[in-house]
This record gives C-alpha cells, sequence and structure tokens, in this order.
C-alpha cells in the first residue's frame, strides 16, 4: 500500500484561513447562517473553521451543529457490520437560515445527499451550501458539487484521500493511499 502525502499542517492551516475567509465574504456576520458538521469526520473541520471564524475574525454568535447521516445513507443496509450512529447536535433553528454543510472529503456525493434528507427534520433552510476541504471531482454518482473547496484531487476509484487531524489522529495530515 503506496502512501503519497498531499498536504501537511501548515498547508491545511493555510487552507483553513482562505475558507473561514470566504465563509465571512459569502456570510458576512453569520445572523442568518448556520455550520454544520457532518459526522464524523466533517466535525472536526467545523470546528476548525469555527474556531477561525470566532476568534480571529471576532464573530460573534456563530451557530455551530453537527449532523449524523448514518441511517440517512442509501448503502447502510448493505453493510455486513452493525453501524453505530454517532450525534447529532442542532440546538437551533435551521428554518429559514443559510444552512452550510461541512465535510472532510466530498467523494460520489451520496454523504451530502443524505445529509440534505436529514436535515429537513430540523426545519426547512433557505439555502444550503456545501464546504469541503478536499474534493474528488472525478468520483461522483451524484451531480453534487462544492461551493467551498480546500483542496481538489484527481483520484481514481481505488485511490482512498485520507484526512488526519491533530484531535483524532494526533496529526494534521492529507494523504493519497493506494
Amino acid at each position: 500500500m503506496a502512501k503519497k502525502k498531499l498536504l501537511n499542517k501548515n498547508a491545511i492551516a493555510i487552507i483553513l484561513q482562505r475558507l473561514a475567509c470566504q465563509l465571512i465574504e459569502n456570510h458576512n456576520n453569520f445572523a442568518d447562517t448556520v455550520l454544520i458538521g457532518l459526522q464524523p469526520r466533517g466535525v472536526f473541520l467545523a470546528k476548525r473553521l469555527a474556531h477561525i471564524i470566532q476568534n480571529d475574525y471576532q464573530v460573534k454568535d456563530l451557530k455551530l451543529g453537527q449532523l449524523d447521516i448514518t441511517f440517512y445513507r442509501d448503502d447502510f443496509r448493505r453493510r455486513e457490520e452493525p453501524l453505530a450512529a454517532n450525534t447529532t447536535s442542532i440546538d437551533f433553528t435551521i428554518e429559514n437560515k443559510k444552512v452550510v454543510f461541512i465535510d472532510d472529503v466530498l467523494f460520489s456525493g451520496r454523504s451530502i445527499r443524505a445529509a440534505l434528507t436529514a436535515v429537513q427534520s430540523f426545519g426547512r433552510p433557505s439555502e444550503i451550501e456545501l464546504l469541503v476541504l478536499i474534493d474528488r471531482r472525478f468520483s461522483r454518482h451524484l451531480p453534487i458539487q462544492p461551493d467551498y473547496k480546500g483542496f481538489q484531487v484527481d483520484a481514481i476509484n481505488q485511490e482512498k484521500v485520507l484526512v488526519q487531524w491533530q484531535e483524532q489522529n494526533k496529526a494534521d495530515a492529507v494523504y493519497m493511499v493506494s
């Protein structure tokens, strides 16, 4: 198994600052916008972005939630092992709000399709955007594209993109594994 480092800690930090600035440009003070990290790995990215937006750019009252899509996926019954759900935590209304879904890797688009279904339980947003750290642009099964992307990877289906976070893996890095 070959492993190639695509992004190191410094490159990820630069990308996070750029993504935070793009969000601020489009959503100003976030009065009508909420951020929702998709469980499990999108939550790490969402928390990092929220921290930057609140601390580096003094945006107050930023709403951040986390959404579990486990049982909304179209493949959850096809797996051999039983699935364990993660936590959903959305303690604010999304009715008529702009929602920004945040995930680490956009691959087939199926996770985002599941998130679109799952979020309807919390109200009807006025708009939904997608922010991803990694866009695997040649792997889509559904017509879903990110509004914000940190890094674009041209990977064939057998290759995997592995995102590691300091909070979970003791280091920030992105690898291509083949």
